[in-house]
This record gives C-alpha cells, sequence and structure tokens, in this order.
C-alpha cells in the first residue's frame, strides 16, 4: 500500500460533486452527456454522476481515486486501477456502440494499471499536477505488481497527449471514435502504454 502524504489522499464519498466535475473536465463533456442519457425526466445528470462516484464499486469509484487537496479543497484526482490478465470478451451485442472502441483498446492492455483519470481545475493547471498524479499512478502499478501503465486519450487532447508522452507513454493502438450526439472534435481514441 503506497503511503499517501498531503497534498495526497484518498478520496472519500464526500468527494464525489469534485470528482464528478474532474471526470467531465477529463472527458471533455462525454461525462456529462452521459449521465445525461442516463437521467430520468427532470433528474439532474451531475446527480447521476455524484451518485456514480459514491459507489462502492466500478472504475468510477471513489475507492479508486486519489485527490490533491489545497487549503480544503480538492484541485485534482487520478482515478485508475489494475486491469485484469484475462480480459473480458466483448459482447458486441448489448455493449453500447459509444464504449466498444474504448472497451477493445483498454482490452489491448490486459495486468496494466489503467489511468482511467488525471484531472485538474483549469485555474490549478499548468502547475505540474498532472506530472505528479502519473508518477503516482506508477508507485501504484508497482506496488500492485503491474507490469505497466496505460491510458486511451482523445486525438483532439493535444495537451493531455503531450503529457502522457513526456511521461514515457507510448501509442500502442487507435480505434475510431463513435460519438453519438457528443460534441467533440475526437476522431480516434488512442492507447498509450508505459511498461515498468
Amino acid at each position: 500500500m503506497i503511503d499517501l502524504r498531503p497534498p495526497l489522499r484518498s478520496a472519500t464519498p464526500d468527494d464525489a460533486a469534485a470528482m464528478a466535475e474532474l471526470v467531465n473536465f477529463a472527458g471533455d463533456g462525454l461525462a456529462l452527456y452521459l449521465w445525461g442519457r442516463m437521467s430520468e425526466a427532470g433528474q439532474d445528470p451531475w446527480e447521476i454522476g455524484r451518485q456514480r462516484a459514491q459507489r462502492e464499486t466500478g472504475g468510477f469509484s471513489y475507492r479508486n481515486t486519489v485527490v490533491v487537496e489545497e487549503n480544503g479543497k480538492v484541485i485534482a484526482c487520478l482515478i485508475g486501477y489494475a486491469l485484469p490478465d484475462d480480459p473480458e470478451p466483448i459482447d458486441y451485442a448489448t455493449m453500447p456502440p459509444m464504449f466498444v472502441a474504448l472497451q477493445e483498446l483498454e482490452n489491448l492492455a490486459p495486468a496494466t494499471w489503467y489511468v482511467n483519470v488525471v484531472a485538474a481545475y483549469p485555474e490549478h493547471r499548468g502547475r505540474g499536477l498532472g506530472t505528479m498524479l502519473l508518477r503516482l499512478a506508477q508507485e501504484l502499478a508497482a506496488d500492485t505488481a503491474c507490469k505497466g501503465l496505460s491510458i486511451i486519450v482523445s486525438d483532439a487532447n493535444t495537451g493531455a497527449r503531450r503529457l502522457y508522452e513526456r511521461t514515457g507513454y507510448k501509442q500502442i493502438a487507435t480505434r475510431p471514435a463513435v460519438k453519438e450526439d457528443w460534441k467533440n472534435p475526437v476522431k480516434d481514441w488512442v492507447l498509450l502504454v508505459k511498461q515498468l
């Protein structure tokens, strides 16, 4: 187990609102789009995001999250977890088309520590938080005996991709993005891997 020291700490269910906002920043609005599709009439999509962050299981859970806290406020986070050695086969008949490409790429990186989200609030970017969180991800990967790390990024998110490549991640595959009604310039999802 990694010993977290301030400004880092493990997330709690009380961090759900910040986690939802940071996940939405990291995905350029994809999370809010998906939560909107999941919501029922009159239901706030942000509430769905907060509820999902408070779950005990699933990838997007406070249990898989480390936050950066400053002056009592969450300013950034890392969400990640170890991928299985043998990925589950994709059920193309039932998986929503938007997720197929992402799952195909994830399945190409078995036994890696998957960096699901690295994000900071806009006013805190450019301070090295992303680099610090990626360094932590590497420590977590080593601690869980993963053979490397993996991350999926939009080809349109050039700033994030530069950060990942600068810290040792290499592109190994791409898949065309299915966007439905989500407004975003992404054309391809890119899988990057860093060996340990």
